[in-house]
């Protein structure tokens, strides 16, 4: 039986120093920038201008940056592999810095939740999402991922065209309060651990807003 001291001492560790790695998935260049499959890079660089930590260097397949925060040392990454093989280059760079996959935090786009809806976890599976199961396969199933609803395309659109598609101009408020929700999130997770995060952040933003 989990006991009040157990719960007290896993708290407690989760607000040691540590070191963690953030992974925002997107695919790289200019054509994609603003795509609905790169809401995880806008959050790793909402992220990184909150923090001041720049993203200066190719390390492992991955535009990097490295810094603290609160006495975390934090590796920030967007790999540069495109979206379906985005564990070439996470898979590595844990091994590389020796981050456990449970300090491994992945963010990413969810075809199967609504616009707006914010879900951070534990652990799971991939869900039909390339990137996921790509970084899955390097490092298994548990780890921390923060998921960001993005909606399932209109009519018979195919999944692959709409993820590609930027947001729609009546979408972009919705979208900037989305990041900044999932960057506090984020923040939240490494402060004051994964079951307060979820606690506080899980929630739609559409139905709330």
């Amino acid at each position: 039986m989990v006991t009040a001291a157990d719960r007290e001492a896993a708290a407690t560790a989760d607000r040691l120093p540590q070191k963690f790695l953030i992974v925002g998935l997107g695919n790289p260049g200019r054509r994609y920038q603003k795509n609905r499959h790169n809401i995880g890079f806008m959050v790793l660089d909402r992220l990184a201008a909150a923090w001041q930590i720049e993203l200066n260097r190719v390390q492992q397949k991955a535009i990097v940056g490295d810094g603290r925060f609160q006495d975390h040392t934090l590796i920030l990454a967007k790999p540069q592999t495109f979206m379906n093989l985005s564990g070439d280059s996470v898979g590595p760079l844990a091994r590389y810095y020796r981050i456990p996959a449970q300090n491994v935090l992945v963010i990413y786009d969810e075809l199967d939740l609504p616009l707006g809806t914010i879900r951070l976890r534990g652990q799971g599976g991939a869900g039909g999402h390339n990137g996921m199961r790509s970084i899955i396969q390097h490092l298994g199933d548990d780890f921390p991922r923060l998921r960001l609803g993005i909606g399932r395309p209109p009519g018979r659109m195919p999944p692959a065209a709409y993820v590609l598609q930027n947001f729609d101009k009546e979408e972009q408020l919705l979208v900037a309060e989305i990041i900044e929700e999932a960057a506090q999130a984020v923040t939240t997770f490494l402060t004051d651990g994964l079951d307060l995060a979820m606690s506080r952040h899980n929630q739609n933003l559409a139905a709330t807003g």
